[in-house]
């Protein structure tokens, strides 16, 4: 299967509101399908905390998609994430986004997601508890 390794998988039904005037599903919408798989997945490796105070967590600092195929309603597709690079402060979201029913890629992007001390407004490194859910998430994925 086209998602085989990403451990974290979301099946997502496509909206008649996703679509643009040109008759297949927004562009910006990929984005919040990455999102959607991002937060279970941050929640699996213990890592969904944040905001003024709040300490250590993550926060998006870049993220990026290529289109493969157009998507239209009444389609569901389904998004995979899995990390690929790790830093001392910073992971790799890596996203897969596939046709249900067909298995067939419409999308794959990534996203950079840094570690952040919000209280001191500065990048942190990876907390050792996190680095070690990333690795055991991907060792079942």
């Amino acid at each position: 299967m086209e998602l085989d390794g990403y451990p974290i998988t979301v099946e997502i039904p496509i909206a008649w509101g996703d679509m643009d005037a040109f008759g297949h599903v927004n562009n910006t919408v990929f984005f919040r399908w990455f999102e959607t798989a991002r937060i279970p997945f941050l929640e699996a490796i213990g890592f969904e905390q944040g905001g003024d105070d709040a300490g250590v967590g993550p926060i998006l600092a870049s993220t990026s998609c290529r289109f493969r195929r157009p998507v239209t309603y009444p389609d569901t597709v389904i998004v995979g994430v899995r990390v690929g690079d790790v830093a001392d402060d910073r992971f790799t979201h890596e996203y897969r986004v596939v046709r249900a029913g067909t298995g067939e890629v419409v999308a794959e992007g990534e996203g950079v997601v840094v570690s952040y001390d919000y209280g001191a407004r500065s990048k942190a490194p990876i907390p050792d508890e996190v680095r070690a859910a990333i690795d055991r998430l991907a060792d079942a994925g």
